[in-house]
C-alpha cells in the first residue's frame, strides 16, 4: 500500500470516529428511576427537568413576562450572538445567564428611567443550545434540541418511534450525576400503558434503546 493511500485511510478513520454517537462509559452505575429520586434527581414531568441554574445559549427560546406591561411581554429567541432585541433596552446579552439572572438584567434595564419597580419573570421554553441524544432501536436516531419538561416519550417520538426489534422496557438513559455517569433503566413500554409514570430528561442525556432478543 502506498503512503498516500495509507494516509487517506487514516483520515477516513478519524472522520468516522468524530461522527460517532456519544458513548456512555462502561463503568456507569445502573439505577432505576425510583433510586434516582432518592438521590434527589427527580424524574417525573414538571419536577425540574432542567437543573436549576441552567444557563441560556444561542437559539434558546424564552418567554418574558413584565407585570402589567403587555407590550413588553412575549417570546424572544436568543440570536447567534446570545442577545435579544428587547423594547426600550435594545440588544441585551443573555447567553451564559440563568433565567433568574436574565430577569434581573431586564429588570435593571427597565428600572433605569423607563418603569418604576418593574416586575420581570423569564421562563425558558426551548433549550435549542442544549441537546439530547437518542440511539439504538429507533426509526430516526440522532441529536435533538432539548425542550422544557421534555420526557422520554417525547424523545422517542422525535426519533420516529421504536423499531420492531426494540426492547422498550430496557431503554436506558445515561446522565451525569455529581460528576459521575449514571445509567437509568426506564421502562418505556410500561410508561406508555400508564403502568409507570413518565420520565423527565435533562440536557445532555443519552437515550439508548437496545435490541430485543426474544
Amino acid at each position: 500500500m502506498s503512503r498516500l493511500s495509507f494516509a487517506h485511510l487514516i483520515v477516513a478513520a478519524l472522520a468516522f470516529a468524530g461522527c460517532r454517537e456519544p458513548q456512555p462509559r462502561s463503568d456507569a452505575v445502573t439505577v432505576t428511576p425510583r433510586e434516582l429520586e432518592v438521590r434527589g434527581q427527580q424524574s417525573g414531568p414538571g419536577s425540574g427537568a432542567v437543573p436549576e441554574g441552567g444557563t441560556l445559549g444561542s437559539g434558546d427560546l424564552i418567554e418574558v413576562r413584565v407585570f402589567q406591561e403587555q407590550d413588553l411581554s412575549g417570546p424572544y429567541r436568543l440570536s447567534p450572538e446570545g442577545t435579544i432585541d428587547f423594547p426600550l433596552c435594545g440588544k441585551v446579552k443573555l447567553a451564559g445567564k440563568t433565567a433568574s439572572e436574565s430577569a434581573d438584567a431586564l429588570r435593571t434595564c427597565l428600572a433605569d428611567g423607563y418603569l418604576r419597580r418593574p416586575q420581570v419573570t423569564v421562563l425558558v421554553r426551548e433549550y435549542t443550545s442544549k441537546k439530547i441524544f437518542v440511539f439504538g432501536e429507533v426509526q430516526k436516531p440522532g441529536t435533538f434540541p432539548f425542550e422544557q419538561d421534555m420526557t422520554i416519550i417525547q424523545a422517542i417520538t422525535l426519533a420516529g418511534g421504536f423499531t420492531k426489534l426494540a426492547a422498550k422496557n430496557s431503554t436506558n438513559v445515561t446522565r451525569l450525576v455529581d460528576g459521575k455517569e449514571v445509567k437509568i433503566r426506564v421502562p418505556v413500554e410500561d410508561i406508555g400503558i400508564g403502568r409507570e409514570k413518565n420520565f423527565a430528561l435533562q440536557p445532555g442525556d443519552i437515550v439508548f434503546v437496545p435490541e430485543s432478543f426474544f
